[in-house]
């Protein structure tokens, strides 16, 4: 995979390398005396020239957060100063991996970065918290924080990171527009950072005998705007790290914010028992159908919480209870959520209209046909739909809101004529629509507490380390 090509930064006295022993080759980090060297278009040997010169590598744990907790952990601006030089790292108890169902070492081959000395082993590879293949050592998909002795901040961040992916390009440092600050190498699955310390917008503070280098990077995220509310379908990346210098050692850190509360259970009775649901069916077997499946079964209260994650459909489904007049037909009016229990609360953002996908919506939702095919004794008396899990944002600001959805539809128990068929048209005008609707008994019917997950927490690295993240803000 190609490297794009950025200029170095300009050159600073931190930025040499403790011996003039590295190796020659596209790596982020040049020896002493030489040129930040650009990256190259074949990926060969290449982040760290010397190994011995780099302590400390975190990654960070993925979480959905609120911009404004994240800002909490700031630090005053203060003018920067050099590190002190250590001498030694400080050894790091080593963590076992936590068993989890992501593997951030399955890397595709041609997507690899070269991480550490074109002679490094296996062990020295988990030390610095990259992945070892068997014959070279790469960054895996995850963030990468690492710090070195002569005052670097190197940061690579993996597009697989968070769910959804993060769209590398779209990644920058808070505090500066300085064309130097940007990424000194991209492909289409990493971005690499590599500046001083005392640069680019960074933060120098002392705490316990440490001098604490602070830097903060996000990406931003695409805004979807309505008339009553606006909402995002892109994850929140941000990250706050930390170097921190003393005479005899290195340290890197990674603050995590996850202030992600529970949901509840879903219920919603109305005067001609109208209930609606959240289905939780998967696939299994090869060639299955997924919204098949999906509504093969149903959340009760004993699965509560559930969570989702953003762009993770969300199977809806709403039925009439306890009637067997097959003469009688659900249509929903419409369908619409909300940050709170209330319906009529603001912001909200429309999901059908007139029984219709909201149009104005980047990611439709889904009508799923009922018919005879689906095995029900009254298919008629059943609407299903999908929509893909967003989170509200402030109507000026854009800034992520809290990370609850209820959803709510209007519904109207139609009685077929021979000048009504209860069918609704999504194409035809509205007011036919509408008019359809008037011979029916409408209920409200509201689904339950829908929560943004926690992005699925990943491990950071070989040690455990976890890492927060977030996405491109920008309008639709």
């Amino acid at each position: 995979m190609g490297l794009s090509h950025t200029p170095a930064g300009p050159q600073h006295g931190c930025e040499r390398w403790c011996s003039s022993a590295a190796p020659r080759h596209p790596a982020l980090l040049r020896p002493v005396g030489g040129p930040l060297p650009l990256w190259h278009t074949h990926p060969t040997p290449g982040i760290m020239g010397l190994l011995k010169c780099l302590f400390g590598v975190v990654l960070v744990a993925l979480s959905a957060h609120d911009v404004a907790a994240q800002h909490q952990w700031l630090m005053p601006q203060q003018r920067p100063q050099s590190p002190l030089p250590p001498q030694r790292p400080q050894q790091q108890p080593k963590v076992p991996l936590p068993q989890t169902p992501f593997e951030k070492c399955q890397v595709e081959e041609g997507e690899k970065i070269h991480c550490g000395a074109p002679d490094i082993t296996a062990e020295q590879c988990e030390t610095i918290n990259c992945c070892f293949d068997g014959q070279r050592c790469h960054y895996g998909k995850a963030v990468t924080v690492q710090c070195t002795r002569d005052g670097q901040f190197v940061v690579v961040v993996a597009r697989d990171a968070t769910l959804p992916h993060i769209d590398v390009d779209s990644i920058s440092l808070l505090e500066t527009n300085d064309a130097s600050c940007s990424p000194v190498g991209t492909t289409s699955a990493f971005a690499i950072f590599q500046f001083p310390v005392t640069a680019c917008g960074t933060t120098m503070t002392e705490e316990n005998g440490f001098v604490v280098y602070e830097n903060h990077m996000s990406s931003s995220y695409e805004v979807g705007i309505g008339p009553r509310g606006s909402i995002t379908r892109d994850s929140h990346f941000e990250l706050l790290f930390q170097c921190r210098y003393t005479g005899t050692s290195v340290e890197a850190l990674v603050i995590e914010v996850n202030d992600v509360p529970p949901p509840v259970p879903v219920a919603a009775p109305g005067p001609l028992r109208v209930e609606l649901r959240l289905a939780n069916g998967q696939c299994h077997a090869k060639g299955c159908v997924e919204e098949e499946a999906a509504y093969s079964s149903y959340y009760t209260a004993a699965d509560y919480p559930v969570a989702k994650v953003l762009r993770e459909p969300v199977y809806v489904e709403v039925r009439i209870l306890e009637r067997t007049d097959s003469n009688i037909i659900l249509t929903l009016e419409h369908c619409w959520a909300t940050s709170s229990p209330s319906p009529d609360s603001m912001p909200q953002w429309d999901i059908l209209v007139d029984g219709c996908p909201y149009q104005d919506d980047r990611y439709l939702t889904r009508v799923i046909p009922v018919d005879g095919s689906s095995g029900l004794p009254y298919p008629m008396h059943y609407k299903r739909f999908v929509v893909k899990m967003f989170t509200f944002v402030h109507q000026e600001t854009f800034a992520p809101q809290k990370d609850t959805v209820f959803i709510h539809c209007a519904t109207a128990v139609c009685h077929p004529s021979s000048t009504d068929s209860c069918e609704r048209q999504c194409h035809r005008k509205r007011r036919a629509a509408v008019q359809k609707a008037s011979s029916g008994h409408r209920v409200l019917v509201s689904s339950g507490e829908v929560i943004l997950a926690a992005q699925r927490p990943f491990p950071a690295n070989n040690r455990g380390d976890m890492i927060s993240a977030t996405k491109r803000k920008s309008k639709r």
